[in-house]
């Protein structure tokens, strides 16, 4: 009997179930994975807004982590939100301790608005301890600009920012260009050789909440089914856009 393909997701609960946990569960059904989650906050939120947060302590989730692992075990895991530097740094150590080796990192930093998620400590930590890890990473405009320390404004600086996530060890860097003008949703993917450019039409819509979190969780299932990360990569976007 062929083993069926598990995915873990580690990131925060949408009560509203757009985002988070559940659209990450919800992704890896329908890319036909087995999934699993760790919790590493719960919010109370719907379609206009977040009405507060319950932070997981940073043990319990290395408790969920390892219960997962040692029993069931993984073939791919993704991150999504992670609170602080105290559950980033758990969540490194864990991916370390597990041999961890498709981790897919979006590295939820800045809101679609703008607004901060993380603080400056645990946005050093993400950088510092978590992307190094990571087979892929799929930041948003905001987020690279950040990470990268330019302005994003044009294809050309999407490449700039890709080859800088590279070099902080990224070895498959998905800069989004969602938040960019144009007829075309456009994003970067550097292999740390060349660059491939995902087009696919712009959709006119404003629901757009939890679209990076299925994005990932999509390329995460495949990475888990075995798809190399070019590929899998690829999967996600046509997957996010259908």
């Amino acid at each position: 009997m062929p083993k069926i393909p598990r995915a873990l997701t580690v990131a925060g609960s949408d009560s509203g179930g757009g985002a988070g946990i559940q659209t990450d569960l919800k992704t890896f059904l329908a890319a036909r994975t087995y999934g699993m989650s760790v919790i590493t906050a719960l919010t109370a939120q719907n379609t206009l807004g977040v009405a507060g947060v319950h932070v997981v302590p940073a043990e319990f989730v290395a408790l969920q982590f390892d219960a997962v692992v040692d029993d069931i075990g993984v073939d791919a895991v993704k991150t999504g939100m992670l609170v602080n530097a105290e559950i980033i740094a758990t969540v490194a150590d864990r991916v370390r301790r597990h041999g961890i080796r498709n981790l897919v990192v979006d590295p939820v930093m800045i809101a679609k608005s703008g607004d901060p998620l993380l603080a400056d400590d645990a946005r050093a930590a993400l950088v510092e301890e978590l992307l190094p890890l990571a087979l892929i990473a799929t930041p948003n405009l905001h987020e690279a600009s950040v990470i990268a320390g330019m302005t994003i404004q044009t294809l050309d600086q999407m490449a700039e920012a890709a080859r800088a996530l590279h070099e902080l060890g990224v070895r498959y860097p998905l800069v989004k260009g969602g938040h960019l003008a144009g007829d075309e949703a456009v994003d970067v993917l550097y292999d740390g050789r060349e660059f491939s450019y995902l087009r696919e039409p712009r959709i006119a819509t404003q629901s757009t909440h939890g679209t990076g979190c299925t994005l990932s969780a999509a390329i995460c299932a495949a990475l888990a089914r075995g798809f190399d990360p070019i590929a899998a990569v690829r999967f996600g976007k046509r997957f996010i856009t259908e």
